[in-house]
């Protein structure tokens, strides 16, 4: 089959499945797995697909969250403050929790009662700022290099600090969340922390706001049968919501 030939097969069976596993196509077509992944590149420079974890997908919309930071504290103020709310309460005392960074969680952090004794470890000076005024909230900060896009520390020094602690909870930002996507972000490195985050904690708790949903960025962090909760706003429709039922997550709506 030449090269034309594989890439208009690829665009057919994409249109006709919804998405494209590169493995199951290889093994279908008698041809290198590799070079199912070279094609489906090539696809996705000219515009006509988005290329995913072990496969690709229909075009799907790029995420408000990759903006600058101060930009996204503008969006969707009102649902990020109750997401952020509901997420505070699910926290016990006596707890160790991985907080994100992110405009989410900043709301998150604000959220929480001056009276609650745990310990928080984050890479986001954001979070470690907002926790300045609560006496009981042990926090721990973790190195690395700052990512100036989303105010958190990367790199190898951070992954390494998060590989000697245990948390109860991670609450994890997200860009992009879609359930054949899973849980993804437009950096290399970040995506990195946040799966070291999730592996070193004993529930994932994902807080996804309202334009975050249903988009892909460049990075997979996660497939979502990592992911032991979302919080979502309540008004987000039943419609987007429910592929993440249908997954065995625990939805919450805010």
């Amino acid at each position: 089959m030449l090269t034309h030939q594989r890439k208009q097969y690829l665009l057919d069976l994409l249109q006709s499945e919804g998405q494209i596993i590169a493995k199951a196509v290889s093994d279908s077509l008698g041809l290198s797995e590799d070079t199912i992944r070279r094609d489906l590149r090539e696809l996705a420079k000219e515009g006509l697909l988005e290329r995913v974890h072990g496969g690709a997908l229909p075009l799907l919309r790029r995420s408000p969250a990759l903006a600058p930071f101060a930009g996204r504290e503008q969006i969707s103020t009102d649902t990020k403050i109750a997401i952020g709310r509901a997420a505070a309460t699910m926290i016990q005392a006596g707890q160790v929790v991985f907080i994100d960074g992110g405009t989410t969680a900043v709301q998150l952090a604000r959220q929480l009662p001056r009276d609650l004794r745990a310990t928080v470890v984050t890479h986001s000076p954001s979070i470690a700022v907002e926790l300045v005024e609560h006496p009981h909230v042990e926090v721990l900060m973790l190195g690395g290099r700052l990512y100036k896009h989303s105010i958190v520390g990367v790199g190898a020094a951070t992954v390494e600090a998060i590989a000697r602690i245990r948390a109860d909870l991670y609450f994890m930002g997200v860009a992009s969340l879609h359930p054949q996507a899973g849980i993804t972000t437009g950096d290399y490195e970040e995506a990195c922390v946040k799966r070291a985050l999730s592996d070193a904690a004993a529930r994932t708790v994902v807080l996804a706001s309202p334009e975050k949903l249903n988009t892909a960025s460049a990075f997979q962090i996660a497939p979502l049968n990592q992911v032991s909760d979302i919080v979502m706003h309540r008004e987000v429709d039943d419609a987007l919501v429910a592929p993440y039922r249908e997954m065995g997550i625990n939805i919450i709506l805010a």
